[in-house]
């Protein structure tokens, strides 16, 4: 290993260790505290922003590991909690104190003030003492020797002899610090992801859960086609069909009665109309143009300009998600739409469509009468499916008596208006 390579870790390992120690230690007794002021109250507003800060101070190092030594690990999945849950107070502290990946954090900050900062300081240690080694013989020894007991590691320094051996002990510690430094600190990375990264477990129920959504998009994708065909038979291919046979029929008549060809004409011009007229219904409910052309914020505006009940949307989209995804959203808004114009006996609605934090969130909010339920056919269900396909969760806030809440969220990065990344 280079002398750079060695410097660099030992710099880095200096500052980390520093910084492990220090945050660790607060956000750890800060915690505890809040934690037992819980039963007097104070504890509920203070743990859900600790907690916060908890799992910030966690990304910080996951983001540390990624750029230094290319160790990824993996972010935790907290649990959302449902909608309308307040961001502070008794139930969310419950909500927290529950979630698996907040006990992973917690877990993982008294192994970050302890073993982890001795494995971050160790290449500073290593390097500091083979630069004190080396020094010692060049007449060092003089200044911290004369007169006193001193040890270098294990050996006694009371003379230029001794010196000498020391400086040698310190070229060995040298080589120690070339060779290992860079790999005590990697160590460093893999203690936190050993402690940090989801369990056996949890990976289980992810990659079920994945299962899951991978089979209700196929089956999803396959309900669609099968619906595209049956309007294509059932539709425009009927119609085209009959202003063919018309067709033939006229280059009979021409001659015979040119009264009836002309007649039939204009029959077969109108059937291209509507032929005409369903094909491109069909093209909108696969990909409406508005949605390819202006993006989903006008989209979803279109769609409040088009429902019977009035509509107060907010919009804030400063860019385009993938067109998967504007897709998925701009049908599931639509199906939100409609359960609540056919379902809700609302006189009202608001709708809110913004990104943040790397998520894409959709409320719709109306005035009715509630009870709404994914598991009772509104067509919630098909809208958690679709949502499953691109690792999107929905929520549903729907008390007796109302306001239903439904809100959905989809991880995803947005894009220039002409560009698109998730």
């Amino acid at each position: 290993m280079s002398a750079k390579k060695a410097l660099l870790a030992a710099v880095r390992g200096f500052a980390l260790g520093t910084f492990s120690l220090i945050g660790s230690s607060l956000l750890l007794v800060l915690t505890l505290l809040a934690a037992a002021l819980v039963p007097l109250g104070v504890g509920t507003l203070l743990m859900p922003p600790l907690l916060g800060l908890v799992r910030r101070f966690a990304d910080l190092r996951r983001l540390a590991a990624a750029r230094w030594y290319g160790i990824t690990i993996p972010l935790a999945e907290y649990d959302p909690g449902p909608a309308g849950l307040p961001a502070v107070g008794p139930a969310r502290t419950l909500r927290l104190m529950a979630d698996p990946a907040v006990h992973r954090d917690l877990r993982w900050l008294p192994v970050d003030m302890t073993a982890g900062f001795l494995l971050a300081m160790l290449p500073v240690a290593l390097l500091s003492n083979a630069v004190q080694g080396i020094a010692l013989p060049l007449g060092h020894w003089r200044v911290v020797a004369d007169g006193a007991d001193y040890w270098y590691l294990f050996l006694p320094v009371g003379g230029q002899a001794d010196a000498i051996g020391a400086g040698l002990l310190g070229l060995v510690v040298l080589y120690l610090a070339f060779r290992y430094n860079d790999r005590l600190l990697a160590a460093h990375f893999t203690l936190t992801r050993a402690v940090l990264a989801p369990d056996r477990a949890t990976l289980e129920r992810r990659v079920a859960e994945l299962a899951r959504t991978r089979h209700d998009a196929v089956g999803a994708s396959a309900a669609e086609l099968r619906r595209i065909e049956r309007d294509l038979h059932d539709g425009a291919q009927a119609r085209l069909v009959a202003m063919g046979m018309s067709l033939g029929t006229i280059e009979t008549l021409l001659d015979k009665d040119p009264a009836q060809a002309r007649k039939l004409l204009a029959q077969a011009r109108a059937e291209s109309a509507e032929a005409l007229a369903e094909l491109r219904d069909l093209v909108r409910g696969i990909h409406p143009p508005v949605l390819a052309e202006r993006g989903l914020g006008d989209a979803a505006r279109a769609l409040a300009l088009r429902t019977p009940l009035p509509v107060e949307a907010h919009v804030d989209l400063p860019g385009r998600p993938e067109a998967a995804v504007e897709s998925a959203v701009y049908f599931a808004l639509s199906e939100m739409l409609t359960n609540v114009v056919k379902h809700a006996r609302a006189t009202r609605i608001w709708l809110e469509l913004g990104h943040r934090d790397g998520m894409l969130r959709l409320t719709v909010t109306d005035d009715g009468h509630g009870g709404a339920d994914p598991a009772a056919g509104t067509g919630l269900a098909g809208v958690e499916r679709r949502l499953g396909a691109f690792d999107g969760v929905l929520a549903v806030s729907s008390p007796t008596g109302g306001p239903t809440v439904v809100t959905l969220e989809i991880p995803c990065a947005l894009s220039s208006p002409k560009t698109s990344s998730c």
